[in-house]
């Protein structure tokens, strides 16, 4: 198979890593990609991501067999249909499907109707009307930008003066377009997780779970980002909360989607709060979460393209339930200083290459090679090291360990990644 895989950053990284695996795979591309994917597919670096036809131009120009699309942003301007229409499968949901992540007001709408439990919610547009909307909910007040904001755009504020001031950044330009609604919602307690499923337009095949860690500093402290780090398995999911989320949130969103004309192809992440009252959803997103990818790739024991290229024909019925690998597996997420607000880049990386040995990937997220060959920081999120082990303790030590041995003044990250299952685990 000829496969062209879209994306640059540490979920690309190792979706090429897992996909390059794979017997039945005869070429890989990679566009744009990264150094890290270098080494397991060829690189397109001068096609942009949402540049839907110069992406579907080169998948005709290399005969693709299948299009993986890894960031979201690629969804929402169509990728999925215009492959569709060149008669191209793709694993990813088109526009239309992919709005459960692109548009949170849509997203809290769609569960509304299909009574799939989330939190109570308003969407608002004007600035009176989001304030006079404050009296109604209690704090902490849960804001979110209605569009794609990279992770950031989601804020829970622990008063009305801070939530006010919240909506008014929102409202007035932070996030763009992205933020020209707000949504506020109920704040719901509990324990999040993150739990994924493999849809082919009428069926879902679950595909493990992972917790991860949004704020940027330890203690889960300091502003949210796209993810510091992540785990799997996640204890919070237990056999009875996945049979649960199974039956009451991902059977129906697929069942929903499919009644409602805009059948969902691809993976779905369903961002859960496991709550007293059973778990809700807190947000969907129409692609592998990052860095859950990561986790969940190096868990995974069976071949991946197989699933997904059952998902873009319409058919997993043929396939059984894709089996993960014992082990745990923990990722830490390297960042450039200054992220996420003001990432310096340009800081050189050494180290990042050498062999950690079999339980050990450092996946490239936002990397580059400067005019030397060296290689540099070029984003936000610049490395994940992730490491399997008997248990998450193991895992983490592991990953902890094979950071000494990177050299990089410029970058940072989090000391405490999976401190929740270990504290669940010392409690045991």
């Amino acid at each position: 198979m000829n496969i062209l895989l879209v994306g640059s950053g540490g979920r690309e990284h190792a979706l090429a890593w897992k996909i390059a695996q794979s017997p039945l795979v005869r070429r890989l591309v990679c566009a744009p990609g990264n150094p890290g994917i270098a080494k397991h597919a060829e690189l397109r670096p001068d096609l942009k991501v949402t540049d839907a036809d110069g992406l579907t131009a080169l998948a005709r120009e290399m005969k693709a067999d299948l299009v993986v699309v890894g960031p979201e942003s690629a969804l929402e301007v169509g990728l999925a249909d215009r492959l569709a229409a060149a008669g191209i499968p793709c694993f990813g949901p088109s526009a239309r499907a992919a709005r459960l992540e692109t548009s949170k007001a849509f997203a809290k709408g769609f569960l509304e109707r299909w009574e799939i439990p989330t939190a109570g919610f308003g969407v608002y547009e004007k600035l009176s009307e989001a304030r006079d909307a404050l009296k109604v909910f209690k704090p902490p007040y849960v804001i979110k930008a209605d569009g794609l904001a990279a992770g950031k755009g989601v804020a829970i504020s622990p008063d009305r003066k801070d939530a006010e001031a919240e909506i008014v950044r929102m409202l007035d330009g932070r996030f763009g377009k992205a933020g020209a609604r707000v949504v506020i919602e109920e704040f719901m307690a509990g324990e999040e997780g993150s739990l994924f499923a493999l849809c082919d337009g009428t069926r879902a095949v679950l595909f493990g779970g992972a917790q991860d860690h949004k704020r940027a500093f330890d203690g889960d402290l300091g502003p949210n980002t796209g993810g510091m780090g992540a785990y799997s398995p996640a204890p919070v999911f237990t056999p009875e909360l996945v049979e649960e989320v199974e039956r009451r949130i991902v059977r129906p969103t697929v069942a929903g989607m499919a009644r409602e004309g805009t059948p969902f192809r691809g993976v779905l992440f369903a961002g859960l709060m496991a709550t007293d009252e059973g778990p809700k959803v807190v947000e969907f997103n129409a692609r592998f979460g990052d860095p859950e990818c990561q986790v969940l790739m190096m868990r995974l024991a069976d071949d991946l393209v197989p699933y997904m290229v059952a998902c873009a024909r319409g058919d997993l019925s043929r396939l059984p339930p894709p089996e993960f690998r014992p082990q745990a597996c923990v990722c830490v997420v390297l960042a450039a200083q200054g992220y996420p607000d003001s990432p310096l880049e340009g800081s050189i990386i050494r180290g990042a290459g050498r062999d950690f040995g079999p339980h050990v990937q450092v996946f490239h997220a936002g990397t580059r090679r400067d005019e030397k060959g060296l290689l540099v920081a070029a984003g936000g999120r610049v490395l994940n090291v992730c490491a399997l082990g008997d248990d998450v303790r193991q895992a983490r030590d592991r990953a902890y360990e094979a950071i000494k041995s990177i050299d990089w003044p410029g970058g940072f990250h989090r000391a405490d990644i999976a401190w929740r299952a270990l504290e669940r685990d010392a409690g045991d």
